[in-house]
């Protein structure tokens, strides 16, 4: 903890000539941006201070609705429903001054399709990008894609100059360890520009006083200086305290306190996120278990009985204090294919435990469960808790929790047996959570299947959907792929989760369903 406060206090001081004005909006999270590179990673908090910096061709307004960024209008191209056509908006300039034009959408796209983008999943459909002209690109697709423009909106845009310049062609490979120029460098067409980064300590940005949208937002903040906090009672003392106007993630277990305090306010809206176990079913046998020769995670009936032995009630009442939704399915509401049927939840230990006698594991087994500690509401907690609720049906868990920068890369790079993952859809739409959860992991899909589960009938109804424009056959297979993932059980669903933000009074800003606040649109009074 005084760590972290001393971290806080050199951001507080270094913002002191600032700190008069209430344009300056001090803001807190429980963990950092993972890079600067926009392409990178496909992860909730890095892109929520990208879309500070850079751009997408759309994005999505406080409400979730669309909203037009660095392109005006989009349709399919008449006479030709293969080829979407995007105007792009004009007079924009980087913040270097170099003017945006479809040179550097066409860069941007074929960028985030490469190997070590954490983007590559959405853009699988799109076989060509070509500037038609200055102002004009076209996205060519393997097959009619309706909802392309859902896969765009945290899809940033680069400056083909200055990557080539600062030798930031290739995306950073996060995973390798590699760290590039673009890592803790960026130059965007966003409405606030970078000033210094010090990544886990404070960044800071500046209004860009020559961006587009001056007259179109509030644009009432001038400067914003934002402190990672990973302790949840630090956190919150600085927004107690004043030495911080604005946290993303109050923890449900100070919501009173901080509501009863003069001069803050807590917002509160569902999140378009779903928190969930993940498990290594794919191998004969796996590293982090006592079990030789086997692999316990293989059998259905041990996955059974885990998702039963689950109490999600319980875990909504005590650890999440109520501010949870107890989930049956990896999909949140907000999303196309989510149904309550899917929905629905049961918990069972006695069932659990004749499954897993069926199954030859009566007495049990030991394995690792790896969970985030400054990722997710309480995650660390809730894992916690799981633990006990396994134990009741003879696994002995040993919990290994760890920040988010150590934890992600051993879903991605195939190091975990046994893990927490949370997944939020900007797609609204079941596709998303196929592409990255369910498919085969391989080159184009399946980045976040650290499931090891292979199905390939499977694997081709997901592929169609990218191209199926009957919306009632697309949503017929929809539901097909999810009975499958349900009677899988291929993940283990905890709850979708609840936003909490606090602020000042004198901010002013709705909770946004993808917990991505641009402050472009809050207000300072």
């Amino acid at each position: 903890m005084k760590a972290t406060t001393g971290l806080l206090a050199a951001a507080l001081l270094a913002s002191t000539s600032m700190a008069a004005y209430s344009e300056t909006l001090r803001w807190a999270r429980a963990g950092d941006s993972l890079t600067l590179d926009p392409h990178a990673q496909n992860e909730g908090p890095t892109h929520t201070l990208s879309h500070q910096i850079y751009e997408p061709l759309i994005l999505r307004d406080t409400t979730g609705a669309f909203e037009a960024a660095l392109a005006t209008d989009w349709a399919p191209k008449d006479g030709d429903p293969n080829v979407w056509v995007f105007n792009l908006r004009q007079g924009v300039s980087y913040h270097d001054g170099a003017e945006f034009t479809a040179e550097d959408v066409v860069f941007s796209i074929n960028r985030a399709k490469q190997e070590n983008s954490g983007m590559k999943e959405l853009l699988g459909s799109i076989v060509e990008v070509r500037a038609v002209d200055d102002h004009t690109v076209e996205f060519v697709t393997d097959g009619p894609n309706p909802i392309l423009p859902s896969n765009l909106t945290n899809l940033f845009m680069m400056d083909k100059g200055w990557a080539e310049a600062n030798d930031a062609v290739d995306v950073q490979d996060v995973d390798g360890g590699e760290k590039t120029f673009a890592t803790t460098n960026a130059n965007g067409t966003g409405a606030f520009e970078l000033v210094s980064r010090e990544p886990d300590v404070k960044t800071v940005l500046t209004r860009n006083e020559d961006y587009w949208g001056m007259d179109q937002f509030a644009m009432d903040v001038s400067e914003i200086v934002y402190t990672p906090i990973q302790n949840a009672a630090t956190r919150v003392a600085a927004l107690l305290s004043g030495e911080v106007d604005f946290i993303q993630d109050v923890p449900v277990q100070d919501l009173e306190r901080v509501e009863n305090t003069d001069g803050l306010v807590v917002k509160t809206a569902p999140q378009n996120r779903t928190i969930f176990f993940g498990l290594n079913q794919g191998p004969d046998d796996i590293e982090n278990d006592d079990v030789e020769g086997a692999n316990p995670f293989a059998d259905v009936r041990v996955r059974e009985a885990m998702n039963l032995a689950i109490n999600r009630d319980a875990i909504q009442q005590v650890v999440m204090r109520g501010q949870s939704q107890p989930a049956g399915v990896i999909a949140p509401p907000f999303v196309n294919g989510w149904t309550e049927e899917l929905d629905e939840i049961s918990t069972d230990v006695e069932k659990a435990k004749a499954l897993m006698e069926e199954a030859g594991y009566g007495d049990g087994f030991s394995v690792q469960l790896d969970c985030p500690n400054d990722r997710y509401v309480n995650d660390e907690s809730i894992c916690q808790a799981a633990v006990g609720m396994f134990s009741q049906i003879g696994i002995s868990v040993n919990l290994d929790a760890k920040p988010k920068a150590q934890h992600f890369p051993l879903i991605s790079s195939g190091g975990t047996d046994f893990y927490m993952l949370g997944w939020g859809v900007p797609t609204y739409d079941s596709e998303y959570i196929f592409n990255f959860l369910v498919h085969t992991r391989g080159a184009d899909r399946g980045s976040w299947n650290g499931t090891g589960y292979s199905n390939p009938d499977l694997d081709a109804k997901i592929q169609s959907l990218s191209s199926e424009t009957d919306l009632e056959k697309r949503n017929a297979t929809i539901a097909e792929i999810w009975n499958t993932v349900q009677d899988e059980v291929l993940y283990l669903p905890i709850h979708h989760q609840v936003l909490n933000w606090g602020m000042a009074e004198k901010v002013g800003i709705e909770v946004s369903p993808e917990d991505d606040p641009k402050m472009k649109y809050f207000t300072m009074n």
